[in-house]
């Protein structure tokens, strides 16, 4: 049965870079790997297929002699090849390393970063615009005091283990090719706990929850994340801890929203006043401050308080307070106030003193007629 083009196996041009043909490898092998189909010859065939042709297509040389010869060209039993392919660990530890934690090469893992933590941190909006330090308490894995981190019992240490020899790899035959993959005895390790801590039952670290002290700076807002170096988990067999990540969510404020620099608010007026004009009291995170409020003032008229926003935790330029006023409509009316306000009504009849809403009714005409 005739082989089919290593290039159209891997769906890739004759032009191919060597960066992009190990992309193009890693894909269709990550697609057809035994391990993700299993008892499936026909991806075990594909998978196969697809690491002969990166054998000989990585390979300068091979590569030449097959664009030039073809199959004949790299046929061992043809006098071209380099051995066959009876060992693919060295492909393996190229391509699959940071995905299968290193088959093919590299030896016991040692102590080991400890894990990063996350910790969402609510605070008022007072508190994010002027900072202020929080007590948090965090659960976490910290190195057991007992074992000083090593898992094993006082007096006793851990010894080498049989089954991969104190590498922390074994090496798996599958099929035609071999590779290596981490111990399952030791995980990696290389040694074994023969008797573990009393404490930390071998683990070399306990759960423990601890309470942290954080500094929030000035003008942060919601996503914003403090990093505390060395707060999180304790590596495993001694190595350093992680970090833990404060990630800043700020509550929702009962008069402001923020937006960036600026903070926003909603100033209710009533009726008088907004054909009138007046001067009102309006809250700033500063405390209280006058607006005046020119007459014949409209519902959702902007007016801008520069200096009374935000300083972003990233900026210095402090943003404003805009004021977004509503003219509410009154309520309660006595018989006397209903009275002026018919009054009042009827000394508007064929006026124009509604240019919004004359105009309105304007449009609607046009789009009716």
């Amino acid at each position: 049965m005739a082989k089919r083009d290593y290039y159209e196996i891997l769906g890739v041009d004759k032009n191919v870079s060597e960066k992009d043909l190990k992309k193009a490898y890693r894909r269709v092998a990550m697609k057809h790997h035994p391990d993700r189909n299993p008892d499936d010859k026909a991806a075990e065939e594909k998978f196969k297929e697809a690491s002969e042709a990166y054998e000989i297509l990585s390979d300068s040389q091979k590569r030449a002699a097959y664009d030039q010869y073809g199959h004949d060209g790299v046929d061992p039993q043809m006098g071209a090849g380099a051995g066959g392919f009876g060992n693919f660990s060295d492909i393996f530890g190229d391509v699959f390393g940071d995905i299968f934690g290193g088959a093919g090469g590299g030896g016991r893992r040692g102590p080991q970063r400890g894990s990063d933590l996350q910790y969402t941190l609510q605070v008022t909006l007072e508190q994010a615009v002027k900072g202020t330090t929080a007590k948090i308490k965090v659960p976490t894995l910290v190195s057991c005091d007992t074992c000083d981190g090593s898992g094993a019992k006082a007096g006793s240490k851990p010894v080498q283990c049989t089954t991969c020899g104190g590498v922390g790899q074994v090496r798996m035959q599958q099929g035609f090719f071999s590779v290596q993959q981490t111990c399952p005895a030791c995980r990696g390790q290389g040694t074994i706990i023969k008797d573990p801590c009393g404490d930390c039952h071998g683990q070399g670290r306990i759960e423990e929850t601890k309470t942290l002290s954080v500094k929030v700076p000035p003008g942060v807002d919601t996503g914003d994340r403090i990093r505390l170096s060395g707060e999180g988990e304790a590596g495993p067999a001694g190595g350093v801890a992680g970090d833990l990540y404060v990630q800043i969510a700020v509550k929702a404020h009962d008069i402001f929203e923020r937006e960036g620099a600026n903070l926003y608010c909603e100033v209710p007026i009533n009726f008088a006043d907004a054909v009138l004009g007046g001067e009102l009291e309006v809250p700033t995170l500063d405390g209280r401050v006058k607006l005046k409020v020119p007459s014949e003032t409209q519902t959702g008229k902007l007016f801008r308080l520069r200096g009374k926003g935000v300083t972003p935790v990233r900026g210095s330029t402090k943003g404003d307070l805009l004021c977004r006023v509503v003219v509410e409509t009154p309520v309660n009316l006595s018989g006397k106030q209903k009275e002026i306000l018919r009054e009042f009504q009827e000394s508007l009849e064929g006026k124009k003193h509604s240019p919004r809403q004359n105009t309105w009714f304007e449009g609607m005409k046009d789009f009716f007629s």
